[in-house]
């Protein structure tokens, strides 16, 4: 019988761009979270690993729109997370 996710838990599949992504040496993450979990929360449990998400904030997009903190996050989301950039005249 397959394992699905109860509904206390939730999997929220995570794309990392440019220094992000090199930093965590991967583009891609799930990410299991409870149920009822805030973009806040994905951060703080990404930060453990990739603590730029924490020390160099940018932006955080869920199924294409982007979002604050406090938006609550589904089982199945995308979440992209946007380092910030510099540069230019």
């Amino acid at each position: 019988m397959p394992e699905t996710t109860s509904q206390s838990q939730i999997c929220v599949r995570v794309r990392l761009f440019a220094s992000y992504r090199e930093a965590a040496g991967t583009a891609r993450l799930e990410v299991p979270l409870p149920s009822g979990a805030r973009v806040g929360d994905l951060v703080d449990v990404l930060a453990v690993r990739l603590p730029a998400v924490r020390t160099a904030p940018g932006m955080v997009a869920v199924n294409h729109s982007y979002v604050g903190a406090d938006f609550t996050l589904h089982d199945g989301d995308e979440a992209a997370f946007i380092p910030p950039v510099s540069g230019g005249r």
